[in-house]
């Protein structure tokens, strides 16, 4: 009986994982791509207490809360640019909740704010942080336009956005800022004018806060835990 031995068949080169890649190229065929290491961009909400130099000459004695009762809060929102900033706001320490809710769906929808300073930056002036389209909530002062009365700011549980797209006007019929007046047309829509059923009235909704732009006299930019 004659045994035939078979022979061995040699194993196929493998092409190396560069050179197989160099040949999905030349096929114009792209390879699966790595998954991103790149965090997606987020709200990153920190609160501390107030260092006295981020309060300047928005507390004095005599203001109906104390610099313990208040908390810093640095959070990233979205730029009029579309690119994610970061931004300061001082509020009494329990609204830090109820804004962090607002401002989390503000930035999971891109609502844009121009930037988030705290008054001390402009030395407590109001008039001077709407000027600059500022978000602030925490100030220690009268109201704009009616120095007999006490700002619902000075207890930090207010805050005003977008100071320049959702104007203020007062009971005599001053609009604040005084180029914020060309936003008074509510029904043309602009790059961060706040307007009833978006991102920002809408979470404001859910927290109890009261919107200013229903007065009789609007106040746009105005939010308040008491509606005040």
């Amino acid at each position: 009986m004659t045994t035939t031995r078979l022979s061995p068949r040699r194993p196929r080169p493998l092409i190396g994982l560069a050179a197989a890649a160099a040949v999905l190229c030349a096929a114009g065929l792209a390879a699966p791509a790595a998954a991103s290491s790149v965090p997606k961009p987020a709200l990153n909400a920190r609160v501390t207490a107030v260092p006295l130099a981020k309060l300047g000459r928005s507390w004095h004695s005599g203001c109906p809360v104390s610099p313990r009762g208040l908390r810093l809060i640095r959070m990233n929102h979205w730029g009029f640019d579309g690119r994610v900033r970061t931004g300061e706001l001082i509020v009494r320490k329990q609204s830090v909740q109820p804004l962090l809710y607002v401002f989390g769906r503000a930035f999971a929808a891109h609502f844009p704010i121009r930037q988030m300073r705290v008054m001390a930056e402009f030395g407590g002036s109001d008039v001077a942080a709407m000027a600059a389209d500022n978000t602030s909530a925490f100030n220690c002062r009268a109201v704009t336009g009616n120095p007999s009365r006490l700002s619902q700011h000075s207890y930090g549980d207010a805050v005003d956005i977008n100071t320049l797209e959702n104007p203020y006007v007062d009971t005599r019929g001053r609009v604040y800022p005084a180029a914020g007046a060309r936003y008074l047309d509510r029904r043309h829509a602009a790059k961060g004018m706040i307007r009833p059923g978006d991102a920002i009235t809408r979470a404001m909704h859910a927290v109890g806060w009261k919107w200013g732009g229903r007065w009789w006299a609007p106040d746009y930019q105005h939010f308040s835990a008491n509606g005040r």
